[in-house]
């Protein structure tokens, strides 16, 4: 249950933090990060997280302390930043991010597979810094409605995209590969 509610808060934070201005103070939208990075932590020990949640609780503190929104809208940034690091750091100490997705589904991963899943990791290390970029960049620079648009919608798009796009590569390259 912790799961599904951090999953729905963390897709429609751009879209509450957006709703929210106006209406309330950035300190008190402030806590709607802090919630989100508690259920962040209570739903996973990993340090990798952790570390994320330590970056966004001083978003937190920066934007309560200050009354700022500037440290809201860094949230998706941060989560990107985070996402890079997690892929990247997995191509060089391996087994790949998407090769240990890959092996919960398929333990016997042939040679062929562990290439290809390595270059989807590349792929999503790509996606995560563009995307990550675009995050800081209407965050710095654009209004709160593109900011909120960019980061609640059309970031949800893109990563859809390149999810359905995989797929569809992955099953020509197994196609290519059976009949080859």
């Amino acid at each position: 249950m912790r799961l599904l509610l951090l999953g729905l808060i963390t897709l429609a934070y751009p879209a509450l933090v957006y709703l929210g201005l106006g209406r309330v103070e950035p300190r008190w939208l402030a806590l709607l990060l802090a919630g989100t990075v508690l259920l962040r932590v209570l739903a996973t020990r990993d340090r990798v997280w952790l570390l994320a949640g330590a970056g966004a609780l001083l978003l937190v503190a920066i934007s309560l302390a200050g009354n700022l929104l500037l440290p809201l809208k860094l949230y998706p940034m941060l989560v990107n930043a985070t996402l890079l690091a997690v892929f990247a750091t997995s191509l060089v100490y391996p087994p790949s991010m998407i090769e240990r997705l890959a092996r919960l589904r398929e333990p016997d991963l042939p040679a062929s597979g562990v290439a290809y899943t390595r270059k989807v990791t590349q792929v999503w290390c790509g996606f995560f810094a563009v995307n990550g970029s675009l995050a800081l960049i209407t965050s710095c620079w654009a209004s709160d409605a593109i900011w909120a648009l960019y980061n609640g919608l059309i970031a949800y798009i893109a990563m859809g995209a390149l999810f359905g796009g995989e797929w569809l590569v992955r099953q020509r390259v197994k196609a290519k590969g059976v009949h080859d």
